[in-house]
């Protein structure tokens, strides 16, 4: 079940006409959105508040539809993307309830310096072949733009913060889950991740992040 489908078939339940639907990003099951981008195509003729209106009402509490805008007839989510904002929260201690599922609690200490050393080694272009979730894709080169590491001492969690174009399937819970195993370990550094990056399998036996902290944030398109 996706939530890509789930907004299908209720449109088609609501007005009753059929209709194109495609996502920019695809998530894995657990991922959150907060600025994840459809199209829609269809030969209904409504105004855009009602239609946002009436689609919600029949939306599952966990999808909720933020803004509905014309879009020229070039534009396609897919394409002409400037950049993909994600975040990965981390949770040092046990959260509060209410915001446990948007984050990975993390019960072994880590060093919070080692870790940006460690994010730091995946900036810049390069094969991302260990840290992708299969071996089927031909192009795995990729490039992250930039990776910041925020406190957000409200919450009492870190913010992994990834920028870049494009990303592989799993890729930045991969790097995530890389980082902190590292960061958490003495005998381990920087140059484990470097070894793991360059040996470019998908086999490599640092850990994956699990789904619930990561959040797609931000999608920015060129005009």
């Amino acid at each position: 079940k996706t939530v890509e489908d789930t907004l299908y078939e209720r449109f088609k339940t609501v007005f009753g006409v059929d209709a194109y639907l495609v996502a920019a990003s695809r998530t894995d099951a657990g991922v959150h959105a907060l600025g994840q981008v459809a199209l829609l195509k269809t030969s209904l003729d409504v105004d855009s508040i009602l239609l946002k209106q009436a689609w919600n009402d029949k939306l599952p509490s966990d999808i909720v539809i933020r803004s509905i805008e014309k879009a020229d007839s070039f534009f396609h989510p897919q394409r002409n993307v400037l950049q993909k904002t994600y975040w990965y929260h981390i949770f040092p201690k046990r959260p509060l309830p209410f915001i446990s599922r948007y984050g990975w609690f993390y019960k072994r200490p880590f060093d919070v310096e080692k870790l940006k050393i460690g994010l730091n080694v995946f900036i810049g272009t390069h094969d991302f072949r260990s840290f992708c979730a299969s071996d089927y894709q031909k192009d795995t080169t990729r490039t992250i733009q930039d990776i910041q590491l925020v406190y957000i001492k409200r919450y009492n969690i870190y913010r992994i913060e990834v920028y870049g174009q494009r990303f592989l399937y799993n890729m930045i819970r991969r790097i995530v889950g890389a980082s902190l195993y590292v960061a958490s370990r003495k005998e381990l550094s920087q140059q484990d991740l470097q070894q793991a990056l360059a040996a470019k399998t998908p086999q490599q036996v640092l850990p994956n992040a699990p789904p619930l902290g990561l959040l797609l944030y931000k999608i920015v398109y060129t005009k």
